[in-house]
This record gives C-alpha cells, structure tokens and sequence, in this order.
C-alpha cells in the first residue's frame, strides 16, 4: 500500500461522510424524526461517532483497494468508475436498506429514499475515484 493509495482511500472515506451527511442528516432528516422513536437518543447517538468515523474510512480505504484490482478502462474512465460505484451500491447499500426495512418498522418509502440517495452518492464516489486514478504509481509522466 503506497502513499497514493493512502491519500485517495481517505479522500473517498471524507467524501463519503460528506455525501453522507447531506442525504440523512439533511435530505431525510425529517423522515428519521418522524421515527425517531426506533433510534437511539441523540446524547447516545453522539458518542457513537468514532464507530461512524470506523465505518467511512473501511468505506473509503475498501472501495480504493478493490478500485485499484480492477484492470484500467480502456476507454471512458468516468463510465468505469460509475460502473464501479453502482456495483458498490448494488453489493452493499440497496440489499442493506431492503434488509432494514424488512427487520425493522421503517416504511417502504423511507427505504426507497435511501436506496436512491445511496445509490447516487456511490455513483459519485466510483467517479471520484476514476478521477483520482489510484491506479497510477506516479503524479505526472517524467519529462524527456
């Protein structure tokens, strides 16, 4: 693991807790009120933070690792990392959301919401990556 694969697997960790901040603490912060009786109280949700922290950068630093074993595109780098992203939501995300809502008295409508705000925010994560290129060992070509 070299000092690339460090920087892009905690840039994708950040932006993942970017991204997912916005969708539930900001897009359905009202539909988790609305249910705020199935959750924790919020003194006790904020001292789960470091496990928050745990779970993005396993995120960031796992979706880097299996980016980077991945064979490079050929041809569009951003279509390979949407592919990418989509895999990781289609793995990950959307059978969790489905799995919560069957265990767990969440309506279909809030695990639908998740679903699609998960799912564009890997999208976005897999082009970030593209972007980033952990594939590449060096930042620039060498000059002649």
């Amino acid at each position: 693991m070299d000092k690339r694969f460090w920087i892009c697997g905690f840039t994708i960790a950040a932006t993942a807790l970017a991204l997912a901040f916005i969708v539930h603490g900001v897009l359905l912060r009202a539909d988790y009120l609305a249910l705020a009786h199935l959750f924790r109280p919020q003194a006790d949700a904020n001292t789960q933070i470091g496990w928050i922290l745990l779970a993005y950068a396993s995120l960031g630093l796992a979706m880097t690792w299996l980016y980077r074993w991945l064979p490079p595109p050929d041809r569009s780098k951003r279509w390979h990392g949407a592919r990418f992203g989509l895999a990781i939501a289609l793995v990950s995300f959307v059978p969790w959301h489905l799995l919560a809502h069957a265990g767990q008295p969440f309506p279909l409508s809030l695990a639908l919401k998740q679903i699609g705000f998960d799912v564009i925010a890997m999208l976005l994560l897999g082009l970030l990556l593209a972007w980033l290129q952990p594939h590449r060992r060096v930042l620039a070509p060498a000059p002649d």
